[in-house]
This record gives C-alpha cells, sequence and structure tokens, in this order.
C-alpha cells in the first residue's frame, strides 16, 4: 500500500514507490544519493556494505553512491564524514564522489535520496518508467522519525553523529527487507 509524504515547507508530495512498498520486488542494487556526494550518501553507502557484510549477505546486494551535483566529482568523502564513520567502524577511505549519470536509473534497482531537495532533483532526471525506484533512505527507519537525512557540511561534529544514527537505522530497516527477501544460507 503506497502512503503520501508531503513536505509542508515544500509543497512537495511524494508516493512511496513500487520496490519500497512491494517485498516481491527484488532488491539487488541500491545507490544512496545526496547533493555532493562527500558526506551523506558515501556514508549511507559505507554503513550498508559494512551491514551486508554481517549479515552476509555482501555479495548479493551492489552498493554504491552518488551525487545529484559534480561540484566534488572524483574527491573522497569530507574529512569529518570519514572520521565520524571510522569511529563506528565504516570506512570510506576508498570511495570517491561522482554525479549521478542517467544510467543508474536503469542499472539500480532502489535509488534512495538524503532529502526533499535530492528526491525532486531525481525525479525530474528520471525516465517515467523507473520512477518506481526512486525514494528517501528515512523510508526504511524504524526509530528516528525525520523524514529527510539532514545535512552536516555546515555544521558540527554533532550533526555527524546524528547523520550516522539515522543511517544506521534506515539501513537496519532496509537489510531487513533485503533479508526477507534472501533464502536462508
Amino acid at each position: 500500500m503506497a502512503r503520501a509524504c508531503h513536505d509542508a515547507t515544500r509543497g512537495v508530495v511524494a508516493n512511496d514507490n513500487v520496490a519500497l512498498e512491494d517485498s516481491a520486488v527484488k532488491i539487488t542494487s541500491v545507490l544512496f544519493v545526496c547533493m555532493g556526494n562527500i558526506c551523506r550518501s558515501p556514508t549511507a553507502e559505507a554503513v550498508m556494505r559494512h551491514k551486508l557484510q554481517q549479515a552476509g549477505l555482501h555479495g548479493l546486494v551492489m552498493v554504491d553512491s552518488a551525487g545529484t551535483h559534480a561540484w566534488h566529482a572524483g574527491s573522497p568523502p569530507d574529512h569529518r564524514s570519514m572520521q565520524h564513520a571510522a569511529r563506528r567502524g565504516y570506512d570510506l577511505s576508498a570511495l570517491r564522489a561522482r554525479e549521478v549519470v542517467e544510467a543508474d536509473f536503469e542499472r539500480f534497482d532502489l535509488i534512495l535520496a538524503m532529502d526533499w531537495d535530492n528526491l525532486a532533483l531525481l525525479e525530474e532526471r528520471c525516465p517515467d518508467a523507473r520512477r518506481r525506484k526512486l525514494g528517501r533512505l528515512t523510508e526504511f527507519c524504524r526509530r528516528h522519525e525525520s523524514p529527510v537525512v539532514p545535512d552536516p557540511y555546515a555544521g558540527g561534529a554533532q550533526g555527524f553523529e546524528e547523520v550516522l544514527d539515522g543511517m544506521e537505522d534506515a539501513c537496519d530497516g532496509l537489510l531487513e527487507r533485503i533479508s526477507r527477501q534472501t533464502p536462508a544460507r
């Protein structure tokens, strides 16, 4: 059953998509997307890879990240993201920023934006036939109630910790969804 989510500050309405709601839709690839691909989306990629590894599912699901803008293409993640993630056991050191490309809409089963603005940019670029793949990472949260993953870039250490808290929650929810589709090994 699809739910409509509304961001009153922007007048944006987004419907939960088929890939998020329908357990018959198998998720074998996930793309995490933020604006520059240096803070939130690479952190989500590293957290999800770690959780898949721990669950013994790392070879079954392809995980990547990208940005809606190419400002930082080829750059490593923000040093603060790497430091805070490393304290929790997540390694971002090999990741490099890239921009979302048209082929991503075909290649990935699920494309998860960090916030409404990036979701809107993805919706503008995405072919209509692929829109069911789009959603927000926070739709998988079980404890956190924020509809978005806030951008920690201009803030302090607490912002990076809050991002990690929300991502761990959302990635646990996403892992639960993926685990339901995967036969026990």
